[in-house]
């Protein structure tokens, strides 16, 4: 399994401009975690330098064992797949199916191992029977299945999703739920840049907090969206049920609709004892 390990990395733009500075982390194989922060923040230039599209100005970047400044971007990408946040800028085939199978038959894999993850990564991603369809005819939510199907067909060990939320309904959420189900069952990593707080409590119990190019706070969900100046610093807002919560004055740790509901079941059962004591 890939571990991906950052340590002291800076970045600096050709034109001068820094997107990253000092950052150190560690995310260990099998982990799913969340980087959210403001625009500008340094998310996609930490993931970018994750896959290899960029290398570090300073520090190093270690996936597994290679260091990412000795190897290719495709060299990377065999290890570490990056579904891009615009499904436009990484559709190239003229049908789905095309575009799927052109990962893992690019890395070589055999005729019938490319066969079986075309079709495992069409079915999880709910396109199959889309696979003779142009990409560019479907709508802007499916095309987003279109890329994540692409990038699970490479079987790597690690899965980078930026924004994956974008555009997506009940239906294409749940679908969401599922592909992440799916990855931990086989002990993927799971790396997600997202401004949706409610993904991110509901599926990713590990989060990475960045603002004005560095790392702010790195800690379980429950922990960041109740640390009032870590979300000062970020200028981030906790998910509407948390802000709930608090409105209600309940216990801290409540990030989901079914902890909230609990919540307040048990605020109403205590009130409920409290009456039964009280009667004359």
């Amino acid at each position: 399994m890939t571990d991906v390990r950052m340590q002291n990395v800076s970045f600096t733009y050709p034109d001068g401009t820094k997107a990253l500075e000092h950052l150190t982390l560690t995310i260990h194989a099998g982990q799913r975690v969340a980087i959210i922060g403001q625009n500008g923040a340094g998310k996609t230039t930490a993931v970018k330098l994750m896959n290899g599209l960029l290398k570090p100005t300073e520090g190093t970047v270690h996936v597994g064992e290679w260091n990412t400044k000795d190897y290719t971007t495709a060299q990377v990408s065999r290890k570490v797949g990056y579904v891009f946040q615009n499904p436009d800028d990484q559709i190239f085939h003229n049908d789905v199916e095309s575009e799927v199978r052109f990962g893992p038959k690019n890395m070589g894999f055999a005729d019938d191992r490319v066969e079986q993850l075309t079709e495992w990564a069409l079915k999880l991603c709910g396109i199959y029977d889309l696979k003779g369809e142009n990409p560019y005819n479907l709508p802007y939510s499916t095309r987003k299945f279109v890329t994540i199907a692409s990038v699970l067909a490479m079987d790597t060990d690690v899965i980078i999703l930026d924004e994956p939320t974008a555009g997506q309904d009940k239906i294409g959420l749940q679908r969401l739920k599922d592909i992440l189900e799916n990855l931990q069952e086989k002990r993927k990593t799971v790396v997600t840049i997202t401004h949706d707080m409610e993904f991110v409590t509901e599926h990713f119990s590990r989060i990475i907090v960045m603002a004005n190019r560095r790392l702010v706070a790195d800690q379980a969900s429950e922990q960041i969206f109740y640390n009032q100046a870590v979300l000062d610093e970020s200028m981030l807002k906790p998910p509407a049920v948390t802000n709930m919560a608090k409105l209600l004055g309940l216990q801290e740790g409540i990030l989901t609709k079914q902890q909230l509901l609990a919540a307040i079941k048990e605020r109403l059962r205590s009130w409920e004892f409290g009456l039964a004591d009280n009667k004359p």
